[in-house]
């Protein structure tokens, strides 16, 4: 039981990471240029991938 709790956890926090993640890169796709939308796109993920590993490490 512990783990399927754990697992919708996980999984209900990917899906807010990505879907913020998305909205993040929409908005600033629509007033950046190129280099800068690659370079905050890039951070986005590094972000991303801290919050998973702070969410597994909470979990541990």
């Amino acid at each position: 039981m512990m783990k399927n709790t754990m697992n919708v956890v996980k999984g209900v926090g990917l899906g807010m990471i990505a879907g913020a993640t998305v909205a993040v890169v929409g908005e600033r796709m629509m007033k950046t240029d190129k280099k800068q939308m690659k370079k905050n796109a890039g951070k986005a993920i590094r972000a991303m991938g801290e919050v998973i590993d702070g969410v597994q490490y909470m979990f541990k």
